[in-house]
Formats: C-alpha cells, structure tokens, sequence
C-alpha cells in the first residue's frame, strides 16, 4: 500500500526519466581557506553570495589550490540520481567555451542526459568558487554567468512530461524570466500527470524570493526539500517545529535535513524522523542537501517508503560530505547493496 498520497507506480507510467533537474549550470572551484582568509576578503561564511565577472576573476586568484568540476545545485542531484541507477536529466544553460564543454561532458560520462539551452550574446559559462573552512562549512561565491538567461523557449517540454518528477533549483530563481520558465516546467508536469519538486537552497535565497517561494510551495509544489534554516525563513519563524507545522499546511510532501539530526519527512497526517547516517570524518559539507534530494527521489520514484526514501537521502548525503566536492565518488548503488 502507498504511505502517502503521491506514490509513484515505476512500472507502468510509461515515464523515460525519473528526474528532470531544471538549475543553474555552473563549473565548481573548490579550495581549503582559513576563516582568517574568508574574513580577510569580506566573505559572509557558510552563505551563498552572487558576485561579478571581475569580483569572481580576483577572488579566484587569491585562493589557493583547487579542485575545478562541474556542479550546480540540481545537477549535482541527477548525478546522484544516476549514481544510483535512476534515469536522470538536466537542462540548463552554458556558452559555447572550454567550460560549457567541460559541463556537458561531465554531466553525460555519468549518464545524465544533457539538454542545454541556447547560447546568448557574449555571456560565459557560469562558475561558483567554494571556500571550505576547517569545521567543513563552505562559503560560496557565484558567478552565474550563461546560467541564469535562462528561460522558459529553453525547456524540452516533452522530456519534463516523459519525467516522472521535474526538479526545480530555487538559486537559478533571480531574474523574473526564469521564474516562468519554472511555473512553465510545473505546469508541464503537471499536465501530463506528473509531480513537481522545489528545493530552496540556501536561506539568503529564500530571504530575496520569500513570496514567490511561499506561492509556488502552496500552489505548484507537490515535494519541497530545504534545510531547517531554509524552512524557518520561508514561514519566518524561530520555531524548527512551527515551521514543521506550516509547511504541512502548504505541501504534500516536505524532505527536510537538520544536520546532525538526521531529516524530517512531512505530509499532511505525518511527521517521519529520519537519522543521520554516521560519518567518521566530515570534510566538506558542500552538495550535501544536493545528494540527500537525490537520494529521497530516487526512493520516490522506484516506489519505495517514506523511510526508505529518506534513508537513501541520508546515505547519499554522508558519502559526499566525507570527501571534497559535491558529486559522489563511489557508486550510491554499490553502498546501498552493501
């Protein structure tokens, strides 16, 4: 029997896709820094902060050694859909540059399809530089570059309704045009009687989109994901549990991670605690709500429990905050066989 009202029967829905990421695309530059060094240039740590093109070339050449790979919040989560062994997608926009190239690429070797919108004007393909301090708290400064022109003639309609689940990353939601595309995705889906998921990202994100945020979760959101900072600043309030109780009000289903805690599923009748997978060593906490999200939706859409989702979340979110970067180094299959 389905434990809540939007279980998905794998078997015959006739979907090509699982998951259908829609996000900023964005090439990661990951280095070590001192909190002395994040103080020294002005950096607000643990936050997510929109720079320029010259901001990001300066910063770039003061940090130190870095690992340089694709990222982008929703593209992480089909990559850990894929490490899995789900069908996973994306659409998002890069140039045409070295960068661009090196996106796609990444995306493809490890079997997430692909489909970029147009490229425009002289825009460059879009970079996140990522400070990890020592207690594993990265502090990120975004160049969106190409990624955020994105718009709704840049959507494959067809593929959002031959996927079980779109996927919608609340940080590509800046400019007004990308906005429609999403509530253009969401209806998409839903039209063609699928579900439509929100993750809001990071808080200061919810601080500057409070009221679309609060609009799409009441009335197009059918699976929210956050963090439980990002859920007391969507309904300000100081209560983690008040915020519990006004998302329930809201949304069908919420996947909600509180760090050591463990997560918290919600539906309307339910509140499901989830534990924390144990990690001897926390390295980097980056893309960890990018693979818990992937982990619950591939749970999701191969018809599993609320439990099991949310088990599956919390495996892929431990594995990728024992090493630098966002993306899993090991098959999330393997472990969960395992």
């Amino acid at each position: 029997m389905p434990d809540h009202p939007l279980s998905i029967d794998p078997t015959s829905d006739g979907a090509k896709y699982d998951v259908m990421g829609v996000g900023n695309s964005l090439v990661d530059v990951i280095a070590h820094a001192s909190d002395d060094f994040v103080e020294r240039e002005g950096l607000l740590k643990g936050s997510m902060t929109l720079i320029e093109a010259d901001r990001a070339v300066s910063l770039y050449h003061s940090m130190g050694t870095a690992v340089e790979m694709s990222g982008g919040s929703a593209a992480n989560t089909m990559c850990g859909i894929a490490s899995f062994g789900g069908r996973a997608a994306y659409i998002g926009k890069v140039a045409d540059d070295d960068l661009g190239l090196v996106f796609a690429h990444d995306l493809r070797a490890v079997g997430v399809a692909f489909r970029p919108g147009r490229p425009e004007g002289s825009q460059r393909t879009g970079r996140c530089l990522i400070l990890v301090t020592p207690d594993a708290q990265r502090t990120m400064n975004t160049f969106l570059g190409m990624s955020s022109w994105l718009h709704a003639g840049d959507l494959d309609t067809d593929a959002i309704a031959a996927s079980r689940v779109v996927y919608l990353e609340g940080y590509l939601f800046d400019r007004d045009e990308a906005k429609d595309a999403y509530r253009v995705a969401a209806c998409t889906a839903h039209d063609a009687g699928r579900l439509v998921s929100l993750t809001l990202s990071d808080s200061f994100c919810v601080d500057r989109h409070r009221s679309d945020f609060r609009s799409l979760v009441a009335h197009d959101v059918d699976v929210l994901f956050g963090n439980a900072d990002e859920l007391r600043a969507l309904y300000e309030v100081s209560s983690f549990d008040a915020a519990i109780e006004a998302v329930r009000a809201d949304c069908h289903l919420a996947a909600i991670t509180n760090g050591k805690a463990g997560s918290v599923i919600v539906t309307r009748d339910r509140v499901i605690h989830v534990d924390a997978v144990p990690v001897e060593r926390v390295v980097d906490t980056t893309g960890a709500g990018d693979l818990y999200a992937a982990g619950f939706l591939h749970g999701l859409t191969t018809g599993r429990l609320l439990e099991e989702c949310g088990r599956l979340g919390s495996i892929a979110a431990a594995e990728v905050i024992s090493h630098v970067g966002p993306r899993p180094l090991v098959e999330l299959r393997r472990l969960v066989d395992f």
